[in-house]
């Protein structure tokens, strides 16, 4: 595979992960809560769903999901009941542990987990990744499976620093939003809004 097919690829990659969608916002609620180290963790757990839909969309098993309308219905509205699930919890947690320097954190391997599941449960990203991949792959040059498992590398490895620094950045706007005591204390609704505005996204999808 060239270099500058890998580098096209990488440059559609990073505009695509920038784009506002489920992961990002996902990543940026958990950060605005709860800071960059609570972000990354989700970013981690999001960038090892992507292996699996990296490796469905490399041997065809996101096609199948693709051509079952009820395996693409169920992968759909269990990632949407999770997301809602997500969102009714962020409402329900206690104010007090908004204010900065006294919020208690949630297992880091939680999160890890949420951002996994996240990912996982989202049938739209296989078959993202079913539709993107096949374009940068050069069939004359052979090892096909190959060839996209390399683009599915080079697509992780770009998420996971795009995700990184979107951390960083949402945990600078959490501590500007915190030192005003009645933004903090709608930090959690924001959370809860944006959980079930993505699990609302995820559950109206269409299959492309």
């Amino acid at each position: 595979m060239e270099i500058g097919t890998i580098f096209s690829f990488f440059s559609v990659a990073v505009l695509l992960t920038l784009a506002p969608g489920p992961d990002i916002l996902f990543v940026i609620a958990q950060s605005l809560s709860q800071g960059k180290q609570a972000g990354i963790a989700t970013a981690l757990g999001l960038c090892t769903g992507l292996l699996v839909h990296i490796s469905a969309a490399t041997f065809g098993v996101s096609a199948i999901i693709y051509q079952s309308a009820l395996a693409f219905a169920v992968v759909k509205y269990a990632g949407a009941g999770y997301l809602l699930y997500l969102a009714w919890q962020a409402f329900h947690e206690k104010d007090a542990g908004l204010a900065l320097g006294r919020q208690e954190q949630l297992a880091l391997r939680s999160l890890y987990k949420k951002g996994i599941l996240m990912n996982v449960l989202n049938p739209k990203v296989s078959l993202f990744f079913l539709a993107l991949l096949p374009q940068f792959v050069d069939p004359s040059a052979g090892r096909v499976p190959q060839q996209m498992l390399l683009l599915g590398a080079v697509f992780l490895i770009q998420a996971l620093a795009v995700f990184t620094l979107v951390s960083i950045g949402a945990e600078k706007l959490r501590h500007w939003l915190l030192s005003n005591e009645r933004i903090a204390r709608q930090i959690q609704w924001l959370k809860g809004i944006l959980f079930a505005a993505i699990g609302i996204q995820i559950a109206f999808s269409e299959r492309p």
